[in-house]
């Protein structure tokens, strides 16, 4: 389900580190060989060649992409070159301290994480973003967030949707301690006895920012794939480009559903992500993401 094209034959983490060393070095940088290095190699490599890099040169690879790039190039590279669970946390330091107009777009990036990620991925982010800021996730997501939103009680799904209680700890409770798989056969199961999905009853019952949250949750729980592709239709639909979410979007699921992404915008919109991509970004920043889409550059 990977987008990801790895060469049939990969260098020695130590021949990537010198080429990028060429890119990076003397006048003016190589963003090419930035690209055909690091937008085809998995995260295991990714991991390798950084520790080469930093045993060869004496330096951080992150913080020398840092100091050479620029823009949304610098940014979608440093995320794809970090090692997943701190890009993540990353993501979710800059949610959570980054204050924007709706809380919704604000919990965004927290809510892909913990619902469309692994338990064991979600530990490795925890880690890391204490190590980032000094304090648990669970304080930051509990400092920003206000109290009909961290606070919900109720005792069944269906009973709380029904009665328009959607603050009512139980729902909350069960979206948060089931397994995947057991949320996933909720849901159908939801669905098979009450007539419709449980998301669309949660939009019925209201129109608030916990019944978007709820059903963002219920959505990358159920099928991650068609919230990403909303959220790469959402960030090039109407004037401008929203970077930062097609940015997340294409790096934080191209190594692990972006072919399912892919096909879910195709069938919401009719129209190719590829080419949707292409036609709202330009330069190194649009061939770095096609790179992780696939494509040849």
């Amino acid at each position: 389900m990977s987008t990801v094209r790895v060469p049939d034959a990969v260098p020695t983490p130590e021949q990537d580190s010198e080429a990028l060393r060429n890119a990076v070095q003397g006048w003016g940088t190589d963003e090419k060989a930035i690209i055909r290095v690091l937008g085809q190699r998995n995260a295991s490599q990714r991991q390798s060649i950084r520790e080469a890099y930093q045993q060869l040169y004496n330096e951080s690879l992150v913080d020398r992409l840092f100091s050479e790039l620029s823009g949304d190039f610098r940014t979608a590279v440093i995320l794809w070159t970090l090692d997943p669970a701190e890009r993540d946390a990353k993501l979710a330091n800059e949610a959570l301290t980054k204050k924007k107009r709706k809380i919704v777009d604000q919990l965004k990036p927290i809510i892909e994480i913990a619902c469309a990620t692994s338990p064991q991925h979600l530990m490795l982010v925890r880690k890391f973003y204490c190590i980032l800021s000094n304090s648990s996730l669970e304080e930051a997501v509990s400092c920003t967030v206000s109290p009909p939103i961290r606070k919900s009680d109720a005792t069944l799904l269906h009973d709380a949707i029904k009665k328009k209680k959607l603050d009512d700890q139980n729902l909350v409770w069960i979206l948060t301690t089931r397994s995947f798989f057991q949320l996933r056969a909720t849901f159908e199961f939801y669905k098979q006895n009450y007539g419709n999905p449980i998301d669309k009853d949660i939009k019925k019952c209201s129109s608030s920012d916990l019944s978007s949250i709820l059903r963002m949750a219920v959505c990358c729980i159920d099928t991650p794939e068609k919230h990403f592709a909303e959220v790469v239709r959402a960030s090039i639909v109407g004037l401008g480009t929203d970077e930062a979410s097609l940015t997340r979007a294409i790096v934080s699921r191209a190594e692990i559903d972006m072919m399912k992404v892919r096909g879910e915008y195709f069938n919401a919109n009719k129209s190719s992500l590829d080419n949707a991509v292409i036609g709202d970004t330009s330069g190194d920043y649009k061939d770095f993401l096609m790179t992780l889409l696939g494509a040849k550059i």
